[in-house]
């Protein structure tokens, strides 16, 4: 038999299970107020962690051990900084001296008013002629240190390896190096010749104030002081996030300007002029309410610091004012409290500026030092040797790779080239082909087997060694923004003329280039805009026959030419490549047909290889792709 619930029963109920969802709510918002504190907790001691890092490797470049020229500059500049504050000191005394001459409050002095103010005058103009002097002999310092860590910056992301490039943000990464490398110098000057200027200057009116007069004054400058730094530290530090934040945002925008430049052609042919304007609008709408807030919160400090200087300025005055009413203290004494004051509001109103700079050259150059840290995954191993190439042959054995580990690529390719051979890679996309090019020239490893020349693992010599042995000739030729004879003799250091001509006719631009205007001195533009898509093919070809290699890898080398032009460059290739193993990549097989012998691919693995004669008689899969090829060709 059912019974009836009371409803007082049911409200105590709902009261009550109400009661604990409220006190699980705030007991939620009090744990993530306790995880975002642990959070940001955690951040500050990164933030520091990364700080001192910075600071340490920054260290050498002030103090190298190899460079004793060095440690000489940065101990007289420090001479010159503390002879420049010692006479800084003493500047007020002599002021004093003279308002106390002048107002009939002291004796006159061997030196009188009048000298007194000259040497007041010589005082200042020596503090500020030593500490110009000062940053003379520290100038080389903080240039050779800024030079030296921007190419070890420059050097080490070339040695960084494809992978990494290819994810890169190119606009980012040059704002992050940029940025970095003018914070070395900042970090060295403002380190060493504000903070710690800063520091002696408080400490020597610190010591005159309490000897000159009494301990409370002292003891307000000390509380100004301190008052002052908490303040300045506390806000800059909420600061730098904000300021993070604005270079985040600034980062962004950059990257998205030069993309979409270097895109130019593509924007072009979609017309998406206005939608890149609005893409990059929307980037700059997010930097300007960063660096508002940037501004605003700089406004709020700069109030702050003159409000607690101002205060304990009024205070010291006051306290100076009492004293000469009562006869303890001459006018004399209160215009030294007032410039002492004076003095150290100057330096500290700095202080805010030079921490705050001091943050953001330390966060700048974590960026940067991020970037040097970097590892890079195809690396020498220790000991790692020269290659030596008498033959040439290439030997890929049992190789198994995938980008992905999950997605294997290649699935066990065994392949031989001899020496002096010509062999082609044929094959649907994604079968691999292009990936054996790049384990070729070791932009990554192999994850399984190996690959030798000469018998040689290619992992067990040097990167550069092995660069050198093979030239590469890419489908997609790039070009520095330069002239066409910086491009071609790109190929090798120090080439003449008459070498970077005869590798020019070799791949038959030499007419052409002779026809322009400037000739070899034609300017390619921005990736080699300026040019045809067979133009820079040609150029790029020129190059690689310039470097003269034992072992030439053509991925699609004539893909971007007509036929004609095609026909000659291949007779240009086939005299090039006598003598030199040939590894082509190919996609149109009426260029490799009188190759040695030709590899099929499919699905990372050989399906099967021989001469073309070979493979049309054994009607396989290379069979069926020439007859695919002919058929689209006969139908265009």
């Amino acid at each position: 038999m059912a019974t009836d619930t009371p409803q007082g029963s049911n409200s105590s109920r709902n009261a009550a299970r109400a009661a604990r969802d409220r006190e699980a709510a705030k007991a939620g918002r009090r744990d993530a107020v306790i995880d975002e504190r642990r959070d940001a907790a955690a951040i500050a001691a990164e933030e520091r962690r990364s700080g001192l890092r910075t600071i340490r490797k920054v260290g050498p470049y002030l103090w190298p051990a190899d460079k004793p020229w060095v440690k000489r500059r940065v101990v007289i500049a420090l001479g010159l900084l503390t002879l420049a504050k010692a006479i800084s000191a003493v500047t007020p005394i002599l002021y004093k001296y003279a308002v106390d001459t002048l107002s009939g409050e002291a004796s006159d002095l061997l030196l009188g008013a009048v000298g007194l103010t000259v040497a007041y005058g010589l005082a200042r103009l020596m503090s500020g002629g030593f500490q110009q002097l000062r940053d003379a002999v520290f100038a080389r310092v903080g240039q050779t240190a800024l030079r030296q860590l921007a190419l070890e910056t420059f050097s080490h992301i070339h040695r960084l390896s494809l992978s990494y490039h290819l994810t890169r943000r190119t606009g980012g990464l040059s704002r992050i190096i940029e940025r970095g490398v003018k914070g070395v110098e900042f970090l060295l000057r403002f380190l060493l010749f504000s903070i710690v200027p800063l520091a002696l200057e408080l400490l020597l009116v610190a010591v005159i104030l309490f000897f000159a007069f009494d301990v409370w004054y002292l003891a307000v400058v000390v509380v100004t002081i301190g008052a002052y730094v908490q303040f300045t530290f506390k806000v800059t530090e909420w600061r730098v996030k904000l300021r993070r934040e604005m270079n985040r945002q600034d980062t962004d925008a950059n990257q998205k300007a030069i993309d979409s430049l270097l895109n130019f052609e593509t924007v072009k042919y979609f017309g998406a002029e206005a939608r890149e304007a609005a893409r990059y609008d929307r980037a700059m709408e997010n930097y300007q309410a960063a660096a508002i807030k940037t501004a605003t919160s700089l406004a709020f400090l700069n109030f702050g610091q003159s409000f607690i200087i101002t205060a304990g300025l009024v205070i010291v005055m006051v306290m100076a004012s009492l004293g000469v009413q009562s006869g303890a203290l001459t006018v004399g004494d209160f215009v030294m409290v007032n410039a002492y004051m004076i003095q150290l509001t100057m330096p500290l109103g700095f202080l805010g500026t030079v921490y705050r700079e001091i943050r953001q050259a330390l966060t700048d150059m974590g960026e940067m030092f991020d970037l040097l840290e970097q590892p890079r995954d195809v690396d020498d191993r220790p000991g790692a040797k020269a290659i030596d190439v008498t033959r040439g042959v290439v030997r890929f054995e049992n190789v198994r790779f995938g980008y992905d580990p999950a997605r294997p690529i290649l699935k066990g390719v065994d392949l031989a080239v001899g020496a002096g051979e010509s062999v082609a890679l044929v094959g649907p996309s994604g079968s691999g082909k292009s990936t054996i090019g790049r384990l070729l020239f070791r932009f990554y490893d192999v994850g399984g087997g190996a690959i030798t020349i000469d018998g040689q693992d290619i992992r067990d010599v040097t990167q550069d060694s092995l660069h050198a042995v093979i030239g590469v000739v890419p489908q997609d030729t790039v070009l520095f923004n330069d002239t066409i004879r910086y491009n071609i003799a790109y190929g090798r250091d120090n080439a003449t003329d008459a070498q970077i001509e005869a590798a020019a006719r070799a791949a038959q631009i030499h007419d052409f280039v002779l026809s322009l205007p400037e000739g070899y001195d034609t300017q390619v533009g921005e990736r080699g805009l300026k040019l045809s898509g067979g133009e820079k093919q040609r150029v790029g070809i020129a190059r690689t026959l310039l470097k003269d290699p034992p072992i030439l890898l053509l991925d699609e080398a004539t893909s971007a030419l007509d036929s004609e032009t095609e026909s000659s460059i291949q007779t240009a290739l086939r005299r090039a490549a006598e003598g030199r193993t040939v590894l082509t990549i190919a996609h149109r097989l009426s260029t490799i047909a009188d190759a040695d012998r030709i590899v099929v691919l499919q699905d990372g693995e050989v399906a099967e290889q021989g001469t073309h004669a070979d493979l049309l008689a054994r009607g396989g899969r290379y069979a069926s792709l020439w007859a695919r090829q002919q058929a689209g060709e006969e139908t265009a």
